[in-house]
């Protein structure tokens, strides 16, 4: 099953898909066309991942900084 790697998954969600996806590729029955397309979808999960952390990285250095305490939830 792919999924669309940009449909709002939490950073947890896409570790999941991402152990998913890894297990599919390590699987000896799976077609090259088939680890290609579970690849690419990794390498968006990735991506979206390092973004969330680099963002909340940034948040916590403001909180820090600030000595601020408010709801660290996104705004989004």
């Amino acid at each position: 099953m792919t999924q669309d790697p940009n449909d709002g998954l939490t950073l947890e969600a896409r570790l999941a898909r991402l152990e998913e996806i890894l297990a599919r590729m390590e699987s000896e029955d799976v077609a090259l066309e088939e680890a290609l397309k579970l690849f690419e979808e990794g390498v968006v999960h990735v991506r979206e991942a390092e973004k969330v952390l680099s963002e909340t990285e940034l948040r916590v250095e403001e909180l820090l900084a600030s000595g601020e305490t408010r709801d660290m939830e996104p705004d989004s």
